[in-house]
């Protein structure tokens, strides 16, 4: 089941007036920036009623599990989230300007579309079209987020593939002692953070939101391992998957096993 993930705000500085007299300055003014547009997509009625009953069939986390963060199936009013240990995550961001906020007709069909498959398809198939700057066509920031998902392997997660595209990114890998909002909050700061000093630029980088689905088994973690694999080649990119700098694929031998 699609789903997202991952938030984040910050204080607006305080408005500020200096009165104007006859031996003073000019009035001087300082207001508060409007807010910036969401980059996700609207409220999704009738989610929290669907959280309400996958609840009422599975186990909440344990103590210790949600003493560490994991949340068990929730919502943040789009779509249903499933955080537990052990479960295999296939993970979509996409750069910031690659969905805009302006097309919320386009974010709420796409929420309506109840099969999972077919919504992710729709959904990569605009993100094909390469929309927005695109900055992960750069080497530097392509090379930069490639290194971020490998760096964490073993330590964090099980890494099983991943792909970056100039516009977004998918992953895939094993949840283990921590919880899925914080790998994908602190991979998104870490991003965002050194992305912005290549770019010489500040603000969003990643969609405050992405998408995830947790693997039913293991034929589902194979199609989904494939899939992404085969992006670059979907996208027109590449003939061949191992042809893509990054992705997985490199690193994948003739019986399907992942060195890295």
């Amino acid at each position: 089941m699609r789903t997202r993930c991952g938030r984040g705000t910050a204080r607006a500085p305080l408005c500020l007036s200096l009165a104007n007299t006859a031996n003073s300055p000019p009035i001087i003014r300082m207001s508060q920036p409007p807010k910036p547009r969401r980059s996700g997509p609207p409220h999704n009625p009738g989610v929290r009623e669907l959280v309400a009953a996958k609840r009422r069939w599975s186990s909440p986390p344990k103590r210790e599990e949600a003493m560490q963060g994991f949340r068990g199936w929730h919502e943040r009013g789009y779509l249903p989230h499933r955080d537990e240990p052990g479960l295999t995550q296939f993970i979509t961001f996409h750069v910031a300007d690659s969905y805009p906020a302006t097309l919320r007709s386009e974010w709420a069909a796409l929420l309506q579309v109840e099969d999972d498959r077919e919504r992710h398809i729709q959904l990569e198939a605009y993100l094909d079209k390469g929309r927005g700057e695109c900055p992960l066509r750069q080497v530097d920031i392509a090379r930069l987020v490639d290194a971020a998902f490998r760096f964490y392997h073993g330590k964090r997660y099980d890494l099983r593939a991943w792909v970056v595209m100039p516009n977004h990114i998918h992953a895939l890998f094993k949840v283990e002692a921590v919880p899925l909002g914080r790998i994908v909050r602190e991979f998104k700061e870490y991003t965002a953070r050194e992305a912005n000093k290549l770019l010489r630029r500040r603000g969003q980088f990643l969609a405050e939101d992405c998408w995830d689905t947790y693997m039913r088994d293991g034929g589902h973690e194979l199609k989904t391992r494939r899939y992404i694999e085969n992006n670059p080649v979907k996208a027109f990119l590449v003939r061949e998957p191992k042809e893509w700098p990054w992705s997985s694929a490199r690193f994948r031998d003739e019986n399907g096993a992942l060195h890295l």
